[in-house]
């Protein structure tokens, strides 16, 4: 038990934690960027969300605006990509990795992402969307395969 508790009190953790804050923030602030895209666009998903440009509801305000659809497309793929980082980083914490290691997993990561925002909801050209989620995503894959060579029993 000495070991887990050196290991939740230990280094790596604290720089998951503090990594972990900064995409998950990241990913909250997705929230109000979509709201003042729909409120800067008029662009509502809900007839009484109209009532926030317009007096009365009206349903000329329900519509798909591009800009809307874009960062809300943006805010989808950090839930697809933070989610599983958290929780795959957390195991990878209790494996017991090299502080150096976890530190620039931790740092690419959180740097692919605010990369993939920027590129995404600007829109900046191709290939920089795509990088900036496969370096993520590698460094997922890559945090996982240690847990999986560390804790692999059948």
């Amino acid at each position: 038990m000495t070991k887990l508790s050196h290991t939740i009190e230990g280094d790596v953790m604290a720089a998951f934690v503090t990594y972990t804050a900064v995409v998950v923030i990241k990913m909250m602030l997705m929230s109000p960027l979509t709201a003042y895209f729909r409120l800067t666009k008029k662009a509502f998903a809900n007839m009484e969300d109209t009532k926030l440009s317009h007096p009365v509801e009206n349903p000329q305000f329900l519509r798909v605006d591009p800009d809307v659809e874009r960062v809300r497309r943006c805010h989808q793929n950090d839930l697809e990509n933070i989610i599983p980082f958290v929780i795959i980083g957390l195991m990878y914490c209790l494996t017991g990795p090299h502080v150096s290691t976890a530190l620039l997993y931790f740092r690419v990561f959180a740097a692919s992402r605010i990369c993939h925002t920027v590129a995404y909801v600007l829109p900046l050209p191709q290939p920089s969307r795509a990088l900036s989620w496969m370096v993520g995503m590698v460094v997922t894959f890559c945090m996982a395969s240690r847990v999986l060579t560390k804790t692999f029993h059948l």
